[in-house]
């Protein structure tokens, strides 16, 4: 498999007054495409920021960071948006959506930037919404929808680009116990269909969904295995 995230001794330091604060300490991994991964770790351990680092929210103070084999370690912020635009699909645990558009016009919203015509827009948006089960939603806001079918909405804005990564920040930290593992069902349903996942869980159970997980701990990773306790829901 190909090298998809590479990053060699890449940390991240914030200046808070006199003090520095050491948020990652020269962390090293690499995740090839198609695999699906998950940062663990307790509050504080430097997994939201390594998140944030891999999805070109921010860059590193020092190391370096190869995305899909382009150095995306010094870029400027403009660059940076073109590389999340193109490269990465976002899911985040408070859904992030748009309150006045319609389900389909908030999966559509990568591609305005994207430069796609108002006719494919619609037409790749409406696609994605059938894949995730929600054709008949596509005309609702959301606060016409369930929590569920709002994660669901999120999911499909971040598949329709047809991005290298989907990268979930607690995609189902908001939900209740069976609309989360509903939700997890989807993302090992994108993940058999060959879909590289990185995904930030405080929750074991969730985490078991990974194949791999990182611990990260104090800023450095403590350990990188394989996942033995495999589990494949059903999708519905």
């Amino acid at each position: 498999m190909s090298e998809i995230i590479k990053t060699t001794e890449i940390a991240k330091n914030y200046i808070m007054g006199s003090e520095t604060i050491h948020a990652l300490k020269t962390v090293s991994i690499s995740i090839n495409k198609g695999e699906y991964v998950a940062f663990m770790g307790p509050s504080g351990s430097g997994k939201s920021t390594l998140m944030n680092l891999i999805g070109c929210l921010d860059t590193p103070s020092s190391g370096q960071y190869i995305l899909n084999n382009q150095n995306v370690s010094d870029l400027t912020e403009n660059e940076l948006a073109k590389i999340r635009n193109k490269e990465i699909g976002f899911v985040f645990q408070t859904f992030n959506l748009l309150p006045r558009a319609s389900a389909l016009e908030n999966i559509a919203l990568p591609l305005v930037y994207a430069g796609y015509s108002k006719a494919d827009r619609e037409t790749k948006a409406y696609s994605v919404l059938e894949g995730v089960g929600l054709s008949d939603r596509a005309y609702h806001k959301p606060n016409e929808l369930s929590g569920g079918q709002r994660q669901r909405v999120a999911i499909a804005r971040a598949l329709v680009n047809n991005p290298s990564i989907i990268l979930a920040d607690e995609p189902t930290g908001n939900l209740d116990s069976k609309t989360s593992y509903s939700i997890m069902g989807l993302f090992e349903k994108l993940h058999a269909e060959g879909n590289t996942i990185v995904m930030v869980t405080h929750e074991d159970d969730i985490s078991r969904y990974a194949h791999r997980i990182v611990r990260l701990r104090d800023g450095i990773v403590e350990s990188d295995k394989k996942n033995k306790k495999i589990i494949t829901p059903e999708f519905t």
